[in-house]
Parts: structure tokens; C-alpha cells; sequence
């Protein structure tokens, strides 16, 4: 038995296939996994029901599991209130930058030949989606 934050057996399997630069997306509940992503990504679904499994949950086990190098989200309109970015902020380290791409950069990114693991999550709130940039084991 893994004693581990972590135990679903595919999702461990990928993490550790993963290298340095390489691009991992924890997706909210309403993006599209299949079209918006690489060909070359593995899709995790953990998204059993709406709200579970929430996209800081898998950030908080995922970041025990890797180190985070950098993060991107999608840019959001000005009059909407992304509540998730104050509670995204304290699961990465204090000198992680998030950037903030337009739409079509940011799926642009996500389809990436560099992007290997997509997490399909429950989160509900919309703009929830970071793409995450793997860095160096120290």
C-alpha cells in the first residue's frame, strides 16, 4: 500500500513519467478535456459528481507530489469574481507566478505537445482551470 497523499494507481503512474517543462492541466467541470487538449495527454477523470472532486483538492495532492515550476490560468473578464485564485495562492510555493493567457494562448499551451496529463475535475467554479509547468527535483 502507497502512503501517499496520492493513490490512484494511473494518476501516480503519469506523474512519474513526468519531466522537466513538462505540462500538467487541473481542469474545472466545464472544460473540454478531449478537444481542448494534446493528443498526447492521458486524461484523468476525477470528476465523479459536480463539485467532487474539487480542483484544489487534486492541486494540493498533486503539488506534495511534484515540484511546480510555474502555473497558468486563463485570463477572466474584469467584472467576474474568480474567487479560486485566493485559495490556489497558498498551495503553490511563495515564489510561483501565476501568468494570465487569453483564450486561445492558454488552449493553445494546454494542447501542447508538452502537456501530459489533463485531470478532469468536478470543480464547479468557472475559470478554475491552471496548467501547471513541472520543475526540477532539488
Amino acid at each position: 500500500m502507497i502512503k501517499s497523499k496520492i493513490i490512484h494507481p494511473e494518476l501516480l503512474g503519469i506523474l512519474a513519467k513526468c519531466g522537466h517543462k513538462t505540462k500538467i492541466l487541473i481542469a474545472d467541470a466545464n472544460y473540454s478535456f478531449v478537444t481542448n487538449s494534446s493528443p498526447a495527454a492521458e486524461i484523468i477523470y476525477l470528476n465523479f459528481a459536480p463539485g467532487m472532486l474539487a480542483s484544489t483538492d487534486v492541486l494540493a495532492g498533486v503539488s506534495e507530489m511534484i515540484n511546480i515550476e510555474s502555473a497558468s490560468m486563463m485570463a477572466w473578464p474584469a467584472e467576474f469574481n474568480n474567487t479560486i485564485i485566493e485559495d490556489y495562492k497558498p498551495l503553490l510555493a511563495n515564489d510561483i507566478v501565476i501568468d494570465y493567457l487569453d483564450r486561445p494562448d492558454f488552449y493553445s499551451a494546454v494542447k501542447s505537445n508538452d502537456t501530459l496529463l489533463v485531470i478532469a475535475t468536478g470543480e464547479q467554479r468557472r475559470f478554475a482551470n491552471i496548467l501547471l509547468t513541472v520543475g526540477v527535483v532539488f
